[in-house]
């Protein structure tokens, strides 16, 4: 009895350890959601976290602090690949030819070789699950050319997005000889618009695959974000590391409608990344709600007139999900800017109007638009109106 009872409680302090190990993934909501947010802070250099909808800001630590971002550099590297796809400029099936200098590079890799061709898609899997450093270089230099050329477009698309403290050296965060820096708010902000290409998300979630060399060799591809595991609602995200930068990840989460982006810099070790990452992933889903005013492609409860055309009044749709993330018990002012009169022709999609909310002093725009077309009156039209008036 006495040898049951002591492997009874062997049995039990390996549970706890287990369930300790995983702690990170299971933050406590009502510990989250008691906490002020004026005395809440993340154990790293620097954290942000932001409404993915909006890009409303929800908390910031040294959010502008510049620092070096290791592997979450690849973001804006896959953005850029994305948008090649998504412009025509390459296919997912087109085939690359591996350069010497891409297959050398160091760190995370899947081991391509120099000189065999590799289709774009399964480079493109091995930037965004396993990090690898050989897929990134050899993904920029199909994109743009060269790798050089591929920098100068990752900083002009840091631009774009305005991301005022950046700047990028080489498309894998690999230290450089030459200055490479981010902030916790910009890497946010790419994230968000990584999270936005939905061809991203074939790839995101996949936790481990064998991937097959053109010459017959195997590669185990891992993904280095633990989050979409561990973490109920992860979509997706990347993690980096270096001696410089410490662990760094940028995620994003999803549940009961309210999806939200948390950026995490220079934390002391792997778990420490990930653990802060669920504290802010926490602390939104436990004092937050999605303050909805009317879904894309529902109608609003006003009209306007149209002239020249034989409809005589429209209502417009809204363009996207007007919607923006507030505290629990928090308010917000609703107006419709719109005129009083349009002119026909209208096509539809054409922008009608506004819809304006207003949470704390910031002012959030949302597209109304046609839903249909709206031609303009023939003069058979006009002569059968005017008939219908006698």
């Amino acid at each position: 009895m006495k040898k049951k009872l002591l492997i009874i409680s062997a049995l039990l302090a390996l549970a706890v350890a287990i369930c300790s190990g995983a702690a990170f993934a299971s933050e406590d909501l009502e510990t989250v959601a008691t906490a002020d947010v004026n005395a809440f802070s993340v154990n790293c250099h620097s954290a942000y976290l932001s409404d993915y909808a909006t890009g409303a800001e929800l908390f910031s630590q040294n959010a502008d602090s510049r620092h070096e971002i290791a592997s979450m550099v690849k973001i804006m590297t896959a953005n850029l690949v994305f948008d090649a796809i998504e412009a025509g400029k390459i296919g997912l099936d087109d085939t690359v030819t591996v350069s010497e200098y891409a297959s050398s590079m160091g760190g995370s890799q899947m081991f391509l070789d120099a000189h065999e061709k590799y289709k774009v898609d399964d480079l493109i899997k091995g930037v965004i699950v396993a990090s690898a450093n050989d897929a990134a270089v050899a993904l920029a230099e199909t994109v743009s050319g060269s790798a050089e050329g591929f920098v100068a477009e990752m900083n002009d698309k840091a631009a774009e997005l305005g991301m005022t403290n950046t700047k990028f050296a080489n498309p894998t965060g690999l230290p450089s000889e030459n200055e490479q820096y981010s902030t916790a708010r910009d890497v946010n902000t790419m994230t968000r618009e990584l999270i936005g290409h939905e061809k991203y998300h074939d790839y995101s979630d996949i936790w481990t695959e064998e991937f097959t060399h053109p010459s017959g060799r195997v590669t185990t591809l891992t993904n280095t974000n633990k989050l979409i595991r561990s973490y109920q609602g992860c979509i997706g995200g990347k993690t980096g590391f270096t001696d410089s930068a410490k662990f760094c990840v940028s995620a994003c989460a999803e549940r009961n409608g309210i999806k939200t982006v948390a950026t995490v810099i220079g934390a002391d070790d792997s778990k420490s990344r990930f653990a802060e990452a669920c504290k802010l992933f926490n602390y939104t889903f436990a004092n937050f709600r999605n303050q909805t005013v009317c879904k894309k492609g529902e109608k609003i409860d006003r009209s306007v007139v149209v002239e020249r055309s034989r409809v005589k009044t429209m209502t417009p749709v809204a363009a996207t999900d007007a919607s923006i993330l507030i505290k629990q018990g928090d308010e917000v002012k609703i107006e419709y800017e719109m005129p009083d009169k349009v002119k026909a022709p209208i096509s539809k999609g054409d922008v009608i109007g506004k819809i304006k909310i207003t949470h704390e002093g910031k002012v959030y725009y949302f597209d109304l638009v046609s839903d249909s077309d709206v031609p303009r009156a023939t003069i058979w039209d006009i002569i059968k109106d005017l008939a219908g008036k006698w």
